[in-house]
């Protein structure tokens, strides 16, 4: 990854939003969860990358990534651009830096929609992950 820059927000890539996080991970990751379900998505998985780490006696910052979605809202997606099924379900990664600052990030929507070549009329559909990240980080 690139260095930080020299305001302490994450290196800029291709595609990437992230945003600074006022909660500490273990709650930025309740806050992501109960956002998902709000929004009637399914949490399909958790991978804890740094945990994994721990576990075979490397360390690395807190590191975890949350997949999510829904069938209703993914399929037509992928039935207008099936290669999109390679970013699909939505993923949104919750790490910290040294500095213990928390970010969350996540794909751009635009960056899905122009990669993909995505109908307007289905771009909500992803869209969906913003508004999980906002209520999220809500204060």
């Amino acid at each position: 990854m690139n260095h930080p820059t020299k305001s302490g927000t994450p290196p800029s890539v291709e595609g990437i939003v992230s945003r600074p996080s006022p909660f500490s991970v273990e709650q930025t990751l309740e806050r992501l969860q109960e956002a998902i379900h709000s929004h009637n998505l399914t949490l399909f998985a958790h991978i804890d990358h740094s945990g994994e780490a721990r576990r075979v006696g490397l360390t690395m910052q807190e590191t975890h990534v949350l997949i999510f979605g829904n069938p209703k809202g993914g399929t037509p997606l992928m039935i207008a651009s099936p290669l999109l099924a390679l970013d699909l379900p939505l993923k949104v990664l919750v790490w910290q830096r040294a500095d213990e600052q928390v970010w969350v990030s996540t794909n751009s929507v635009a960056y899905l929609r122009d990669r993909y070549a995505i109908p307007q009329e289905l771009v909500g559909n992803l869209a969906v992950s913003d508004a999980v990240i906002e209520q999220a980080l809500k204060s």
